[in-house]
């Protein structure tokens, strides 16, 4: 019973943990697929580290989809809702850091 306890304590804890794993690095590969010639591994990687001090997770998911469809980032800014201008000004200043900081 006990080995029954603790491969179910492990099951749980790894099905936790992987669904983040994999969502990290979102915007990382959002700017290796894009087709930019600037979007280097070491840069794309030093823009995740930006985008993990910046952004929650779900804004990175927002922001990487903004990569290969600019216009929704184009959508959100004009739009008028509280919530759509807390992230655009997050976003703001996440890009203005990551220019700073990965130039």
């Amino acid at each position: 019973m006990k080995q029954f306890l603790l491969i179910a304590l492990c099951a749980t804890s790894i099905s936790t943990v992987v669904p983040q794993a994999v969502e990290a690095a979102q915007i990382k590969r959002a700017c290796l697929a894009s087709d930019r010639t600037a979007a280097t591994r070491d840069r794309c990687s030093c823009i995740q580290r930006v985008a993990n001090q910046a952004l929650t997770r779900s804004d990175q998911k927002t922001v990487a989809k903004w990569f290969t469809d600019p216009h929704q980032a184009q959508e959100l800014k004009m739009s008028q809702t509280a919530h759509d201008d807390a992230l655009w000004d997050r976003y703001r200043n996440f890009g203005q850091m990551a220019q700073a900081i990965c130039s």
